[in-house]
């Protein structure tokens, strides 16, 4: 129990007395976070002993799988490159299926992702899309205040009682009749949660994510929602089938805990990292009875191709904004993730189109609307059964160009077959992308990177900048391109410059970015915000002797506030 003193008036003689409210919790939980009435609800001690359950049950397996990625990571900084595993190639030869699409989320043409805020949710849901990704991860920053009402947020959503009075502009949001399908996606495997331990060490985010979620909300999800099936989730951050096995047993334990029918929880996994695309069928195979499909998350993907190659100065990528879907590594990877999903009879899902409405400037709204059309266009012709939107403005074009070639069919499972991505090769995966370095790339990175984190630290995880909605992936991008251009001392030439990368460079561009992201936001709230401890952050990743895995992990501990009263049972 975490607790704080509160005063009671004793009736009889008018004196105040000091209890201690807290947390009631089972053998072995430690809450940390402060207490709130709303709060406890969530955080109930049977939803409490339903996630202790899952640690206790799978912290071992999550354990050696987190050392299997840091044994890789030591083969690829010594040189190895990743590929297909011939130990798994019957999989792969196999002509095994997943278990059927399940008939409420067959259509899945247009998607809208965002964190778990209460106001978020309800524009979300009502936006016209067919799926809304409610975010515990990249989207959101993880405090305390957030992750306990965004259950309580999504609780209320799955209950179809949500809503939001809006006092600065006096209007009152409620859901409408007909919404969006709603998928979670709890945070990566790596995570931990520190403001929940466990027997004495901090809780696995993950599970805190899905098992509170899920906890509490499978019954009336499966009644409103699902039609008998779900809840829907999506899986971040994997790299490889073992931890996808994880996964599958964990919802085996909690659909057996709830007496529901094996299968009835469905996931899409997000290949957002280099080495899981080489794992795609061994994946699907793991979830094959849980599973929905397949994912291109591709700003994380780019990140992950950085930091597999971090120690290879021959695969230096060029600026962030020149490697798109037209780079042959990134079609190869969304190719063979269509007929890698198709095969095995579930939905291949598109990337993120990141743009947001340019209000006060039009023709530059409709040239950014124009390419966000031709990049949906092209994953649609190429089989993908539906895409990614950040913006509710998005939708109704996105959802234009999608029905223009898929019709009235839901998707495009059956019909659309990529015999030639057969042929797709390690090397097609791993093509060193072409393009230049310069300066203001380097600057873009920092100015980007530094904004990102500083509003990280303040509570937001999903920012507007430069016209693009910037989650940890592109933070992420950011800080591990800063942080390998310097470590080889790369020559920025594509702007004619000639200069390398060093430290006095690279010390003389945050002064300067620092200078721009001042007056760009405001003397008023730059000196009132967090930009000052988020550059030295983002500063520090980008110049340290050895790459942290994860921006996220090192800034985490900067958002982690425990009860100053501390913490213990009742």
């Amino acid at each position: 129990m975490v607790g704080f003193e509160t005063f009671l008036e004793t009736p009889s003689k008018g004196r105040k007395t000091a209890v201690v409210v807290g947390y009631d919790v089972p053998e072995g939980v430690d809450v940390r976070g402060r207490y709130d009435a709303e709060f406890a609800k969530i955080l109930s001690k049977d939803a409490l002993l339903f996630v202790a359950g899952l640690q206790r049950e799978f912290r071992n397996h999550i354990k050696y799988a987190m050392e299997c990625r840091k044994d890789a990571k030591m083969r690829y900084n010594n040189g190895a490159l990743p590929g297909f595993d011939p130990a798994t190639a019957h999989v792969r030869d196999g002509d095994w299926l997943c278990a059927a699409v399940p008939p409420p989320v067959a259509d899945r043409r247009v998607e809208i992702t965002g964190p778990v805020e209460r106001k978020m949710i309800i524009n979300a849901l009502n936006s016209g899309a067919k799926v809304f990704m409610a975010d515990f991860e990249d989207s959101l920053a993880p405090n305390w205040e957030n992750l306990m009402r965004g259950h309580a947020n999504l609780r209320d959503a799955v209950n179809g009682n949500i809503s939001f009075n809006d006092k600065a502009r006096n209007r009152v949001y409620k859901l409408n009749e007909q919404t969006a399908k709603l998928f979670v996606r709890p945070r990566g495997w790596h995570l931990p949660e520190a403001h929940i331990f466990i027997d004495g060490e901090p809780a696995t985010a993950c599970l805190v994510d899905f098992g509170l979620y899920f906890f509490h909300n499978w019954s009336a999800f499966r009644r409103t929602q699902g039609q008998g099936f779900g809840p829907f989730f999506y899986l971040p951050k994997m790299e490889h089938s073992r931890e996808a096995r994880i996964w599958n047993m964990v919802f085996e334990r909690a659909e057996k805990m709830m007496g529901i029918e094996n299968g009835s929880i469905r996931a899409t996994v997000l290949i957002e990292t280099l080495p899981a695309v080489f794992q795609m069928d061994e994946i699907l195979y793991e979830l094959r009875d849980h599973s929905i499909g397949l994912n291109c998350g591709r700003w994380d993907y780019i990140f992950s191709y950085i930091k597999t190659f971090q120690s290879h100065p021959d695969r230096l990528l060029p600026d962030r904004v020149q490697v798109g879907m037209s780079q042959h590594f990134m079609r190869s990877y969304s190719d063979l993730l269509i007929r890698t999903c198709h095969r095995r009879g579930v939905h291949a899902m598109g990337g993120m189109a990141a743009q947001i409405p340019i209000r006060d400037d039009p023709k530059a709204n409709e040239a950014a609307l124009e390419l966000v059309k031709r990049d949906k266009l092209r994953e649609v012709r190429a089989g993908h059964d539906g895409t990614w939107a950040a913006h509710p403005g998005l939708i109704p074009a996105i959802d234009e160009v999608f029905t223009a070639t898929m019709g009235s069919k839901p998707n495009q499972i059956q019909t659309v077959k990529r015999d030639e991505a057969a042929s797709l090769t390690e090397e097609d995966l791993l093509q060193t992308p072409r393009g230049h370095r310069t300066m203001d790339g380097l600057r873009l990175n920092t100015r980007v990177g530094i904004q990102y984190v500083a509003a990280w630290l303040t509570g937001t995880g999903s920012v507007p900048l430069y016209n693009l909605m910037e989650d940890a992936a592109t933070a992420e991008i950011s800080r591990v391109q800063n942080w390998q251009w310097l470590r080889y001392g790369v020559e920025l030439n594509g702007d004619g410059l000639g200069v390398r990368v060093t430290r006095e460079l690279f010390g003389r561009v945050v002064e300067e970015e620092m200078g721009r992201i001042e007056r760009e936001v405001g003397k008023e709230k730059f000196n009132k915000g967090m930009y000052r401890e988020a550059c030295k952050i983002f500063t520090r990743q980008c110049t340290a002797d050895v790459l942290d895995d994860f921006l996220t992990l090192d800034a985490y501990n900067n958002i982690v506030v425990h009860h100053p009263i501390g913490s213990s049972r009742l």
